[in-house]
């Protein structure tokens, strides 16, 4: 069980963690619009992680990778936005929801999160860019392949143990 303080120190560490990136300008206007929108942690008394522990373990894994698709198996956008990183040859990880034992917890924490319950939710260098149309219309734009440039070294360099091709190299 969490105790009122536990729960905003979560609370605060996660509006911390986007800060972070607020005031370092990587983090897009219509991204993380969490803080204001997210509920009271609560512990789970079923099997599982509590609330807060997926939204730690969401933190980790976009913070730990460049590319982060959060997924289900049969779900066609989810397709469609890792066809778009297959198709640059960019590295990513996946995180296929309806295979993990905590899906249904971890996408009530990806809506907290990111204002969208929907999947695919896809993530750029910590910084969540919405879903699989969302992802195509950057690349059609011109504007994905720059937001995997500006990947920190140690996300860029980082071995997924996801799905995707081979570390992205730009075309330059």
């Amino acid at each position: 069980m969490f105790h009122s303080g536990q729960r905003l120190d979560s609370l605060l560490a996660l509006c911390s963690f986007v800060s972070m990136f607020s005031r370092a300008g990587s983090l897009p206007r219509l991204a993380w619009t969490g803080c204001r929108r997210m509920g009271n942690f609560t512990s789970s008394t079923s099997a599982g992680q509590s609330s807060a522990a997926c939204v730690q373990y969401v933190q980790e894994v976009v913070t730990q990778n460049c590319v982060v698709i959060f997924s289900k198996t049969t779900c066609p956008y989810c397709k469609m936005a890792k066809n778009v990183f297959n198709e640059i040859g960019a590295n990513y990880k996946v995180v296929e929801l309806d295979e993990h034992n905590d899906g249904r917890r971890l996408q009530e924490a990806l809506a907290q999160m990111t204002g969208a319950r929907t999947v695919p939710r896809v993530f750029i260098n910590g910084n969540c860019i919405g879903g699989g149309s969302d992802t195509k219309q950057l690349h059609q734009q011109g504007k994905l392949v720059p937001l995997i440039e500006q990947c920190a070294p140690c996300c860029a360099a980082s071995g997924s143990d996801g799905s995707g091709s081979g570390q992205f190299e730009s075309a330059k």
